[in-house]
């Protein structure tokens, strides 16, 4: 009999259709799930038509609930934590009537205070949390200084290296020595990201990623040619791209979803920092006779802390569940949670979660899950919204100023020491407009930024490279400083923290690493590809030219994010599976359809009234009551016969019961 009690599926539907074997398909018109929840309640991992956001939870009766833990907790070895997980579980059943749970499992008033402090208190996190994320800092600044250390070099060591010339041998072999690091990343180190992280966690291959950014580093400021430079940044290079495709996820799988964006931003804030602290050390090293060598050569300093202080960080709680190591991951999570009252509800929520993505995992290998990233609706959806952000940043310009800013004021007239000033200009612009979006990033959220900035880096960009056209003086170099400035100021809020924000949380579980390390592939083949070819454009084009140039790559990127990248926001990393399995046609008519006629009644036409109509649908948890008999024998007959608690008991009896709970939440 299905579950009629009050807030359930089938008492709102009025349905009571009779338990249906796993083997019917799901979700196809004319079929039933079980526990009477019509095919159209259904949301398809692959095709959400319905752009419905579910809790997986959702519809289970108390009895059903508490059955679930029980199996879950005995099956992963957390029976010790049962009280707790009991408590948790009605929590993530139902986050907002935490208030209203009574009986056995009712919270005392530390329980609740914590969670009344989570939504307003965000910020208030476990001290192990905080250095957590100060770590991961720590390796974005490593990753922004060693790419500022040739933006200063490359007005010295061109000449010493013998490549100095106006020749395109010698235009080329500078620009393949400035993007050794990229040439590593892009086709060797992004792609060690998935089986290191697999082999030893999130911290082990951070940790030796740190080393390739350590040795290498200190092996370029000793290099007497420029293939034994090339060598060591390309060693350097395969630290960078492991890193990069690491440490954002590692952030967001450990960081809360209400202010997972501004904790994972992180990387970009300080990745600036890095570019600052880079222009400030090259300003401050311009007279030594030795000016290029410690250029290059002192981004070594920050992973120095960075190899030392990331085992004192927790492991991430997910890669221990992908491990099924559960009483590590219980451990881990209660280090970066305040009470186990949130470990308790994080744990079961996510691993509910889990379940549904486990349909992707199930025998797949590296290759298998390269594939996939191309092949699963899903999983593809997640590729294209990433690789749009990934390629966006090349697109929008950055990188011409951050590599070679120097070059850029030298050629609109500035001397060595006026460029390496300016540049330094530029990194204290990037780093500290970085700051609005720790604010921005969560309320606004990520495509809401990437919209509202790239026209203003367009036109700033724009103007930056007319400047150029101007005679050669002093107001010529303020004004191309100014514009340059401007836009650095509209990127460092917007496209400069999302892109790894959100590539590290778009993908599943069981494709985040490879995922992830194609999105930074991605972003840094082609900052490699600008690497090279922007002397030739900058020769070929002049300044206004590339300028003008990288202007237009920024509407183009502008109309790639409208139509391709969903909003990520204030989701749990596991609830976005449902934000990426609305087709992406479904998305675009959206956007065309609601979106822009929005924009033009709000913005253009300044109507107040204009309201958009929203594309998803999240579930309203309703409170549930405890079930009746009838539950029961739902239960009863879900398990094949064997009662919850009953004979059918041990481990083989709790697993049905476990597989009986993924099959009523809809798995």
């Amino acid at each position: 009999m299905a579950d009629t009690t009050p807030g359930s599926d089938a008492a709102r539907t009025g349905s009571s259709h009779e338990y249906m074997p796993p083997d019917v398909p799901k979700g196809v018109e004319g079929n039933h799930l079980e526990n009477g929840v019509p095919a159209s309640h259904h949301v398809d991992m692959n095709t959400n038509l319905e752009a419905r956001i579910r809790n997986p939870l959702k519809g289970l009766s108390y009895e059903q609930l508490m059955s679930c833990v029980e199996a879950f907790a005995h099956e992963k070895g957390l029976a010790e934590h049962m009280p707790a997980l009991r408590k948790g579980a009605l929590v993530a059943q139902d986050p907002t009537g935490y208030q209203d749970i009574t009986g056995d499992e009712a919270l005392d008033e530390d329980e609740k205070r914590v969670l009344h402090d989570e939504v307003a208190h965000k910020w208030r996190l476990p001290i192990k949390l905080y250095l957590t994320i100060a770590t991961c800092s720590i390796g974005a600044a490593v990753q922004g200084w060693d790419q500022t250390g040739s933006n200063g070099a490359t007005i010295f060591f061109p000449e010493i290296y013998g490549i100095g010339g106006d020749s395109a041998r010698d235009k080329l072999l500078v620009g393949l020595v400035n993007s050794g690091p990229y040439i590593g990343s892009a086709l060797i180190g992004c792609w060690l990201s998935d089986p290191i992280n697999n082999w030893i966690g999130r911290r082990g291959t951070i940790f030796v990623a740190a080393h390739f950014c350590l040795w290498p580093v200190i092996g370029s400021a000793f290099s007497n040619t420029w293939e034994q430079q090339l060598a060591n940044r390309l060693l350097m290079g395969i630290g960078m791209g492991v890193k990069a495709s690491t440490v954002p996820i590692y952030a967001a799988e450990n960081s809360p979803a209400a202010i997972r964006g501004a904790l994972v931003m992180s990387w970009q804030m300080w990745t600036a920092f890095g570019i600052m602290l880079g222009t400030a050390i090259n300003l401050a090293v311009w007279s030594s006779d030795i000016n290029w060598r410690l250029m290059l050569g002192a981004p070594f300093i920050p992973a120095v802390p960075l190899l030392l202080l990331i085992y004192l960080c927790p492991e991430s709680p997910r890669w221990y569940m992908k491990k099924d190591r559960y009483s590590k991951a219980w451990d881990s999570m209660l280090r970066l949670r305040h009470h186990k009252i949130q470990v308790a509800r994080d744990i079961f929520y996510i691993h509910s979660q889990l379940e549904i993505e486990n349909q992707l995992l199930r025998n797949t290998t590296y290759v298998s899950r390269f594939t996939e990233l191309f092949t699963i609706p899903r999983v593809r959806r997640a590729s294209m919204a990433a690789f749009v952000v990934m390629i966006a940043q090349q697109m929008c310009g950055i990188n011409i100023i951050a590599f070679y800013s120097s070059t850029v004021f030298k050629d609109a007239g500035s001397s060595d020491h006026e460029a390496l000033l300016a540049s330094f200009g530029f990194g204290l612009v990037n780093f500290f407009f970085a700051f609005p979006a720790f604010w921005t990033i969560d309320t606004f959220g990520r495509r809401s930024l990437l919209l509202f900035t790239f026209p203003q880096m367009t036109w700033t960009l724009l103007a930056a490279g007319l400047c150029t056209l101007l005679q050669q003086g002093t107001a010529r170099t303020a004004l191309v400083a100014l514009f340059v400035y401007l836009f650095a100021a509209f990127y460092s809020p917007g496209e400069g923290p999302v892109p790894y924000a959100y590539s590290a949380e778009v993908f599943p579980l069981s494709h985040r690493e490879v995922g992830m390390g194609f999105a930074v592939a991605t972003c840094l083949f082609w900052a490699a590809v600008l690497n090279i070819t922007f002397p030739f454009l900058l020769q070929s084009l002049t300044t206004a030219g590339a300028f003008g140039l990288y202007a237009g790559f920024n509407v183009a990127a502008f109309i790639m994010i409208f139509f391709l990248v969903p909003e990520t926001k204030q989701r749990t990393l596991e609830e976005l599976d449902y934000v990426f399995a609305v087709p992406s046609r479904k998305f675009a008519l959206h956007q065309i359809e609601e979106a822009l006629p929005y924009f033009f009644k709000r913005w253009v036409f300044f109507r107040r009234s204009a309201t958009l109509k929203p594309l998803y649908q999240f579930d309203q948890e309703h409170k549930k009551k405890k079930s009746t008999s009838s539950d029961v024998s739902v239960a009863h007959a879900a398990n094949g016969g064997h009662h919850v608690n009953g004979a059918g008991g041990g481990l083989t009896g709790r697993r049905r019961d476990w597989m009986a709970c993924e099959m009523k939440s809809g798995v």
